[in-house]
């Protein structure tokens, strides 16, 4: 794999050309195993409730809520039919889910009890709650790790 062609480098428009290319290179590992979470979290192969193209359209979600346009873009690609998510007219099912999403990625410190059993009155298992929950985690540390590559670039992040 080659790193420069995984999402976090490739949106933060670092190339292997440079100084930063270079410092990017020598921590190949770790943008590889950002690469691999990425794909565990994205593109599981036991996706439970939430398919790939739901998963998608959440992750451009989060890409939005955080200001982060081009990754947004970017996860909108795989988000098909679901690419516009809006609360507004959703069945309670993904209703309850964007609503928590939305918390997690913004408000990550008043989560509490109700918002678990308000995805779990929504029928949402305990493994499918565990699996939102990893995809809103890797998205917060993706969206840091493109932020910290483009700072170093020196472009607005």
């Amino acid at each position: 794999m080659n790193i420069f062609e995984t999402t976090a480098v490739k949106m933060s428009g670092v190339t292997q050309d440079g100084e930063i290319g270079s410092a990017v290179a020598t921590r190949a590992n770790i943008i590889e195993l950002t690469q691999a979470a990425e794909d565990a979290v994205l593109r599981p192969r036991d996706f439970g409730a939430f398919d790939h193209v739901l998963r998608a359209a959440l992750a451009a979600r989060v890409a939005l809520l955080a200001g982060d346009e081009a990754l947004e873009s970017y996860y909108l690609t795989g988000a098909g039919d679901r690419a516009v998510l809006d609360q507004t007219g959703a069945d309670q099912w993904l209703e309850v889910i964007l609503s928590f999403v939305d918390k997690v990625a913004n408000e990550t410190r008043d989560v509490a009890a109700e918002d678990i059993l308000a995805l779990q009155g929504a029928g949402i298992s305990d493994a499918d709650i565990v699996r939102l929950c990893e995809l809103v985690a890797f998205l917060a540390y993706q969206i840091r790790v493109i932020a910290g590559l483009r700072l170093m670039k020196g472009a607005a992040a």
